[in-house]
């Protein structure tokens, strides 16, 4: 878009915008293009969002190892890096997050700014105080781990929930674009569900909104890592599907992958427990389709590995329970989502997409 284009979509006299757009040459967050000839015979100058110029690093928290990333603005895959840690003390982890920015930034060339870091982790957080409030998975109890890794790295880090950022990563760059409700659900080593609600991520008053793998399924069930029994996320994540799996078959050292390869042969122990997974995930799920009404779900995690033996159960079940006609399911087959949905922490905080929203909804 030219100068004038940008004025008179949004209202602002040329004069300001021309004041506007210097200022974000000069901090090379705009570049100008090439000039197109007008109908009044001016020619143009049209303005694109220097992408290429400025780095975000995004780190994903798991387990047992970091998964961390260079990005454009555009989140566009630089370098990665996994760096393991020992244990999941925020100590250990900090040192690994450490080792991890210091080889990223070696990638980096001299003349591009890095705008900041985001880290992602299962967990309910404090985004604006970057404390991890508590994190069942990592036993995690009010961690500023934020400022304890900027203060080590000497650049801005953002701390976020990881299925939160994944929604974010959609919303900005990815199939979350074309919608302005959607949910986007993960079924990896946990079960949630963030909802991005006409335009602004939705965490609620203690920011646990979606955290549906907590509903209870049964309640004589199983322990769940939040100490509650028979937790839907027990029975259904990823993790917990194998090991169902593992035991009945009798079966040692096997995966995720080497179970979808066994429902592909026909293993029928395999498959009725996919089908039942995403049965019972569907019938849950349209409890919050309902509340939320999404234009479209989005799933990651490690379970999209499974295909349509879980999604189609799935979406079957949607088909029973929701109140009206479900919303697509689009399984995100993209691994990279996840940390750079990481990155996004820092470029939305650059673009202040978020704090826009927040505001707007204060004034109204």
């Amino acid at each position: 878009m030219s100068r004038a284009d940008i004025a008179t979509v949004t209202g602002l006299s040329p004069a300001a915008v021309t004041f506007v757009v210097s200022d974000l040459l000069d901090e090379q967050f705009l570049l100008e293009g090439n000039t197109t000839k007008g109908g009044n015979g001016r020619r143009p100058i049209p303005l694109t969002i220097n992408y290429a110029g400025h780095l975000a690093i995004g780190i994903k928290m798991n387990v047992d190892h970091l998964e961390c990333i260079l990005t454009d603005l555009s989140i566009k895959p630089i370098s990665s890096v996994v760096v393991e840690f020992a244990n999941t003390s925020p100590e250990a982890v900090l040192d690994a997050a450490v080792i991890a920015v210091g080889r990223l930034q070696k990638v980096a060339e001299a003349h591009h700014r890095f705008i900041g870091i985001g880290f992602t982790m299962a967990g309910t957080i404090d985004v604006k105080s970057g404390i991890c409030v508590r994190s069942h998975r990592f036993n995690w109890k009010n961690v500023s781990f934020a400022k304890m890794l900027e203060e080590k790295v000497k650049v801005p880090v953002w701390l976020e929930d990881d299925t939160i950022a994944f929604a974010m990563a959609h919303h900005l760059f990815g199939v979350g674009r074309q919608h302005k409700t959607f949910g986007a659900l993960a079924i990896g080593e946990g079960i949630g569900c963030a909802i991005v609600i006409e335009g602004g991520v939705h965490h609620g008053i203690n920011g646990e909104a979606g955290k549906i793998g907590h509903i209870i399924h049964d309640l004589n069930g199983e322990l769940c890592e939040c100490g509650r029994h028979g937790c839907l996320q027990t029975y259904f994540s990823a993790p917990s599907l194998v090991e169902r799996w593992r035991k009945q078959r009798q079966l040692t050292n096997v995966d995720r992958f080497a179970m979808k390869e066994a429902a592909l042969a026909g293993d029928d122990i395999a498959i009725q427990i996919l089908q039942e997974a995403g049965h019972q995930i569907g019938k849950h799920l349209a409890s919050f389709i309902i509340v939320t009404d999404p234009e479209v779900i989005i799933v990651g995690g490690e379970s999209v590995t499974f295909g349509d033996f879980l999604f189609a159960p799935l979406r079957a079940s949607l088909e029973i329970y929701c109140l009206s006609k479900p919303p697509i399911v689009i399984p995100d087959e993209r691994d990279d989502f996840w940390s750079s949905g990481a990155a996004v922490l820092a470029t939305q905080q650059l673009f202040n997409f978020e704090l826009l929203f927040s505001e707007d909804q204060a004034q109204s």
